[in-house]
């Protein structure tokens, strides 16, 4: 029996099924904006990527969240701004207020437990991995070419401690 090779998804649905569930989080964010808030007893958790490409997050934050962090929007949230691609949120550490702005790729759970909904989704991109593939993919810089096939002569006194 020979073995058929499986179907490419050249449609790549699960990114498109994972760009629909963030449009939810759009969604649901957007409601939050409004000026009355968070419906009822709903509340959301949201798990991000604090180094994922487009997240920032204040320099003492991101010391203390080095990888991933979870932010409550609940009663005491301010200045929430929802965008298209990304969304920015003011929220009380230690008593002081932090802007932080990523966008929806880089929340890898949004959970509301008022009502047991939660989205997962795979994890994003980090800026380190990106910088990563950059040097990866630039060819190492070779010596320009010379016409002389002859011998090289290397000088040694740059080697010698002095």
């Amino acid at each position: 029996m020979a073995e058929e090779t499986p179907p490419v998804d050249e449609m790549h649905y699960d990114a498109l099924a994972q760009d629909a569930l963030r449009g939810v989080i759009r969604l649901a964010l957007e409601r939050a904006a409004m000026p009355e808030g968070i419906p009822g007893a709903h509340h959301f958790y949201i798990t991000f990527k604090t180094r994922a490409a487009g997240v920032s997050v204040p320099p003492d934050v991101l010391a203390k969240y080095p990888e991933e962090m979870t932010v409550v929007l609940q009663h005491q949230y301010w200045d929430l701004t929802v965008e298209p691609t990304r969304f920015s949120v003011m929220l009380k550490f230690g008593g002081m207020p932090k802007v932080l702005s990523m966008p929806y790729t880089a929340v890898t759970r949004f959970y509301d437990p008022s009502v047991q909904f939660l989205l997962q989704f795979e994890e994003p991109v980090t800026v380190d991995e990106i910088m990563q593939e950059i040097e990866v993919a630039e060819p190492a810089k070779a010596p320009a070419p010379s016409d002389d096939d002859g011998p090289k002569v290397v000088s040694l006194d740059q080697f010698r401690k002095k």
